[in-house]
């Protein structure tokens, strides 16, 4: 059976604030896509639907 060795501090260091700040890019880029998708909503709202329903 292999025994794991040691992990190396330096790289584990190093993977340590890598995983940390993973999760922030993905968060920033689901909201940037939440507000684009909710400004296509509003724009589509503004012109296509309120044009139809005023006199």
């Amino acid at each position: 059976m292999i025994e794991p060795s040691e992990p190396d501090t330096a790289e584990s260091d190093v993977l340590d604030r890598i995983i940390k700040a993973g999760p922030a890019g993905a968060v920033s880029v689901s909201f940037v896509a939440t507000i684009v998708v909710f400004g296509i909503w509003f724009a589509f709202y503004l012109f296509v639907f309120l044009p139809r329903v005023s006199p």
